[in-house]
């Protein structure tokens, strides 16, 4: 029985360049859409088994609200990530939003052929090393920031001072000193770079 599959990517190359691997005697690429808006109009129309989409789609929504929204569709069809981006917060935002699998742009062609099968039929599918990181995650989950604490973290790795943060949020100084030192508590580091390249590693900003 051949899998069909609708292709979600903004550069054109990628998607021609997958549709050559990936159309095969079980595999039948029925689509293609440039963005997630685009994405999701299609899958209503066409009813793929899998949706095989990026995670960065240019304007408009990314492929992590992308997938939830095809999930909220009936029927739903599988999504499958597949990407150049591994940070920890998308993988899991993907999971949670209901992706069937998370794949790196690199795997072999064969490794997201079979992907695509057994999310079409209703298994999970990761690469071993995203797997271990994904039941790390959910053992041990990111830090929930609130939105001003995200945004005063953002300042603060453009190299802003406190007084130049307080400026651009229309707060005082010592508001911003109040949220970095929520910041740092709630990520367990002592210092702005730390908390930084923490935020840069799991993606928090």
């Amino acid at each position: 029985m051949t899998t069909t599959v609708l292709l979600v990517d903004d550069h054109p190359v990628v998607r021609s360049g997958l549709r050559a691997v990936l159309d095969t005697e079980t595999v039948h690429v029925i689509g293609e859409a440039a963005s997630g808006a685009d994405a999701v109009t299609l899958a209503d129309q066409l009813h793929p088994d899998v949706v095989v989409c990026d995670l960065r789609l240019g304007a408009g929504i990314d492929g992590i609200q992308t997938t939830a929204a095809l999930r909220a569709l009936d029927p739903p069809p599988a999504v499958l990530i597949l990407t150049t981006f591994d940070r920890d917060a998308e993988i899991l935002g993907a999971i949670e939003a209901g992706a069937a699998g998370y794949l790196l742009k690199d795997a072999a062609p064969e490794v997201i052929l079979e992907a695509i099968q057994r999310a079409a039929k209703g298994d999970m599918f990761l690469a071993p090393d995203l797997a271990n990181r994904v039941l790390k995650g959910m053992r041990n989950p990111l830090p929930r920031l609130t939105d001003r604490e995200t945004e005063v973290l953002r300042l603060m790795a453009t190299g802003a001072a406190n007084k130049d943060i307080a400026r651009s949020l229309f707060v005082t100084e010592a508001t911003v000193k109040t949220h970095i030192a929520h910041i740092f508590t709630k990520l367990d580091v002592d210092s702005r770079s730390r908390a930084i390249h923490l935020a840069q590693e799991t993606g928090l900003i």
